[in-house]
């Protein structure tokens, strides 16, 4: 019932102060180790599909709580223990632990033993076989200090959680192999070095008395000093600082409950088994009818504890076992921040610049078209100027022919041409965007490839039209040149990437008025020509 209760508050105290926050983040570089930056790197670049195990905190412990020996010998219970330990993750599953273990068991028979001639420490200390005259049935006893120190693998049970990201509770098994050393001592002599003979015999015998109150009849004779060795295998044995020395395995499981991610506390049970018949120093079983046989190496011990553990390490994250390794993924699938997403490829059956999804019209090879996809319409006839022999019809003309062509009085064609001429270049362009560099950088973004790829697109609609490319900025040798430079490198990316023929720009540099990263593009007026390319003002200044 008490265990059950601090099972309770340990439970309740854990999940409301315990927040289940998300798990470390994959791309922090500072909690991977050196040996495992190569994966780390190839998983930034997305050549790795997995992120580099974590540089993960050490975990140590302590805790105490009640040792019981089970022999031949009943025990009493409870008695102390402890013990101290340190943890370190492999995995998000699987674990080690180093343990050590300090454990003093006791142990009181309240039933008569009938037999101890093979017992040689009885009989050594002057007790009589009941079978010789004058023999009396004695209870046995012992008092056994027991060490441990094994190695032990933890599996975690239920980190791996499909619909939450962390948990304050953790559920594990426990299996390992150790050493244990043992002591056993038994109480047979009083205080005057007497045997207590006399007194077993006093003890009242019958089944109506109660086991408890036997217990109680022989506490109230033993002294409780355990002066004498008991039975053990002498050198038949190995021995460890005096002690019987004995491989061992052990089995159990545990519940550990997150405080803080530096503290939590652990209740654990687990069953430690030693192949030896010696740990109550009682070797000999008592069986029905007064009879002693040799038992089977089956005595073994419990550790039932509650620890507090403390996880230690700088610039790592919690160990592996509190962490969900399904978190990454599914943030991923959630919310992509390090996954590498291919570029969409949009369909564009015409070749006109506008995807087919958003295409109005699917219209013939190099027609000018409008953001929609439809052939441009300049003069609002009607007729796409692609077909329209007449580009520039007064309204008071239309509506206009088949040919697009309006019915305004004209003694000849050449009034026509001086329609398209009033339709200068910055009328037949439109605004045209702006390309804004770094600072003190002559280096594309990728925002600014994308501007000048739409002013390509409107220059092969429009090819009979020039653009100036404006810069500014004068002040300075500095200034001037990275002007230029601003200038030079937005008509090599049209003309060398974007295809546009390099005679239909006009070079202006060194402009005042205007933004020094900034390079204005816009459609030549009417009259307006200049050269394509300039010399730079400053030819050792220049960017690279």
């Amino acid at each position: 019932m008490l265990l059950a209760g601090i099972f309770c508050l340990m439970a309740s105290y854990s999940f409301a102060q315990v927040k289940t926050a998300g798990s470390y983040d994959p791309s922090d570089s500072s909690v991977v180790p050196a040996k495992r930056m190569p994966q780390h790197t190839e998983f930034l670049n997305g050549t790795n599909n997995f992120p580099a195990k974590p540089r993960n905190q050490w975990e140590i412990g302590a805790k105490a709580g009640a040792f019981t020996i089970s022999g031949d010998v009943p025990a009493i219970f409870p008695t102390l223990g402890w013990g101290l330990h340190v943890r370190k993750a492999l995995g998000y599953v699987f674990s080690l632990r180093l343990e050590y273990m300090n454990g003093t068991g006791k142990g009181l028979g309240w039933r008569q033993t009938e037999n101890i001639n093979k017992n040689t420490p009885w009989m050594a200390a002057g007790y009589i076989d009941p079978y010789a005259p004058g023999g009396d049935a004695v209870y046995m006893n012992y008092k056994t200090n027991v060490q441990e120190l094994s190695l032990q693998g933890i599996f975690t049970l239920n980190n791996v959680r499909f619909h939450k990201s962390k948990t304050g509770f953790n559920f594990y098994g426990i299996a390992g192999f150790g050493g244990t050393i043992y002591d056993a001592k038994l109480d047979l002599l009083n205080g005057n070095g007497n045997t207590y003979q006399s007194d077993f015999a006093s003890i009242p015998q019958g089944t109506h008395k109660s086991r408890k109150d036997t217990r109680k009849a022989l506490k109230d004779v033993l002294d409780g000093k355990y002066e004498t060795d008991a039975q053990n295998h002498g050198d038949r044995r190995p021995k460890l600082f005096g002690s019987t020395f004995r491989p061992s395995a052990t089995f159990g499981f545990g519940m550990a409950f997150k405080l803080s991610n530096r503290f939590n506390l652990a209740l654990e049970d687990r069953i430690t088994i030693v192949k030896d018949d010696l740990l109550d120093g009682q070797q000999w079983q008592e069986h029905p009818g007064g009879n002693a046989a040799l038992s089977p190496d089956a005595d073994s011990y419990n550790f039932l504890s509650l620890g507090l553990n403390y996880n230690i390490g700088a610039k790592s994250v919690e160990p592996l076992w509190w962490l969900n390794p399904l978190d990454y993924a599914y943030s991923e699938i959630r919310n992509p921040r390090l996954m590498k997403l291919p570029k969409p490829v949009l369909d564009d059956s015409d070749g006109d610049g506008v995807p087919d999804q958003f295409d109005l019209e699917q219209t013939p090879a190099g027609v000018p078209v409008d953001t929609r996809g439809v052939s441009r319409d300049t003069d609002g006839d009607g007729v796409p100027d692609y077909k329209d022999k007449e580009l520039i019809t007064p309204t008071h003309c239309q509506p206009v022919d088949a040919d697009g062509v309006g019915k305004c009085p004209c003694p000849d064609e050449s009034c026509f041409e001086g329609y398209r001429k009033a339709n200068d270049c910055a009328t037949t362009l439109g605004p045209l965007p702006s390309v804004t560099f770094r600072n003190n950088s002559n280096a594309l973004t990728d925002d600014a490839k994308a501007v000048l790829a739409t002013v390509a697109s409107r220059m092969r609609n429009n090819p009979e039209c020039k653009v100036a490319v404006v810069g500014y900025c004068s002040s300075n040798k500095k200034e001037q040149q990275l002007s230029w430079d601003h200038v030079n490198k937005v008509i090599s990316y049209l003309v060398e990437e974007q295809g546009v023929s390099a005679d239909r720009f006009i070079f202006n540099y060194g402009n005042e008025g205007g933004d020094c990263n900034t390079v204005d593009l816009r459609g030549a007026n009417e009259g307006e020509d200049g050269p394509n390319t300039v010399a730079p003002p400053h030819p050792n200044l220049r960017k690279k």
